[in-house]
């Protein structure tokens, strides 16, 4: 019997979101007001950094099932910030503070800086409802 490989890794998912950041990134750099194309992004950042973050446990599992603790755990603090970044967006939205939004672009853009984009290659349906799925999230104010 033959070895089973895996062609959509964790690692290959993640790599996958984070163009899908990066060219988010460089079409909200692009917009002058917040519209609801604006919040469908945002929203679809959100749900980006938190489908990465959900990868990064799986790889990290991964290098312990080979007793690679040491690298597991720096994966881990290497992609801590895709969590956070997920949290703070989220709030951000929640509480309609979009006038936060330059200090959060300023925070990220480094994050994406070592992909080029030379073509943007994805559509508008990509976060095209974004904005509501992530609202139904929100929990009711107590």
């Amino acid at each position: 019997m033959s070895r089973v490989i895996n062609t959509d890794s964790a690692g290959k998912q993640r790599n996958q979101l984070m163009r899908t950041v990066a060219e988010i990134l460089r079409r909200l750099s692009q917009k002058q007001t917040i519209d609801d194309e604006v919040k469908d992004m945002v929203a679809m950042l959100v749900l980006c950094f938190r489908e990465i973050e959900e990868g990064i446990d799986q790889s990290a599992a991964a290098w312990e099932k080979r007793d690679y603790w040491v690298k597991a755990e720096e994966f881990r603090q290497r992609w801590s910030w895709a969590g956070d970044m997920s949290d703070q967006l989220k709030a951000m939205v929640y509480k309609d503070e979009w006038h936060h939004m330059p200090q959060m672009m300023v925070k990220l853009l480094p994050k994406v800086a070592d992909i080029k984009i030379t073509k943007l290659t994805r559509k508008d349906s990509t976060w095209q409802g974004a904005y509501n799925k992530l609202m139904r999230e929100k929990p009711p104010l107590e």
